[in-house]
């Protein structure tokens, strides 16, 4: 059976499981979505977001790329900030890399790895910049995937930050609506999901943190 044919097969047995536990999921599907969350994820295909959180059908709102980059200029990442935000209303953004990321490691390893792939190179620019500013830090690292796991934490810090300053997120910030940024980085030996940072508009950090002290 070729590869295509069985995915078709998968999909229909997919179905019947997900009826046979929720008759109506499909119907309420089909009437519309309001995902809570908006992730912002590398393309990677060992990263799955709904599956690694268990998360149902219409409950994440997804947007993928190389590395999980947000950039300025890029309209579809655009776009989708757009929607998530003023249409769909979400209450949080997840920026989530992952452990031993391919992209990352071009980016950190240098030399002629994507002279090969000059679209990816030039996605890559803003982590290879990353990359340079903290050379001295990455210099106590022996090992190339150490530096890379590092790498990966520090770029998805960095997303997280350069979200906060868009329009789109500090408009809505301003006007005390959400959402709320988090930083994740996935384990690809364990499968385990970790948050390495978190932004919020300064009120809802304030609320947040009182809540906290109960």
């Amino acid at each position: 059976m070729q590869f295509f044919d069985r995915l078709l097969l998968e999909n229909r047995a997919w179905a019947d499981n997900m009826k046979a536990s929720d008759p109506e999921i499909f119907e309420r599907l089909h009437q519309g979505q309001s995902p809570s969350a908006l992730w912002i994820g590398c393309c990677d295909s060992r990263v799955p977001a709904e599956q690694i959180c268990n998360a149902k059908p219409g409950e994440l709102f997804i947007h993928r790329n190389i590395a999980n980059l947000v950039h300025e200029d890029d309209a579809n990442v655009s776009s989708v900030l757009e929607y998530a935000i003023h249409a769909l209303k979400v209450d949080h953004i997840i920026v989530c890399g992952h452990r031993g990321c391919g992209g990352i490691q071009a980016a950190v390893a240098g030399g002629d790895a994507l002279q090969a792939l000059p679209y990816v190179d030039k996605h890559l620019g803003q982590v290879k910049r990353l990359v340079a500013e903290r050379k001295e830090e990455l210099a106590r690292f022996s090992r190339l995937s150490d530096k890379v796991d590092h790498v990966v934490e520090l770029n998805v810090i960095a997303q997280v930050e350069r979200l906060s300053s868009l329009p789109l997120v500090s408009d809505s910030w301003e006007a005390r609506r959400a959402p709320s940024l988090h930083g994740w980085v996935y384990d690809l030996a364990t499968g385990h999901l970790e948050e390495v940072y978190r932004r919020e508009a300064e009120w809802a950090d304030q609320n947040w943190q009182q809540a906290a002290a109960g």
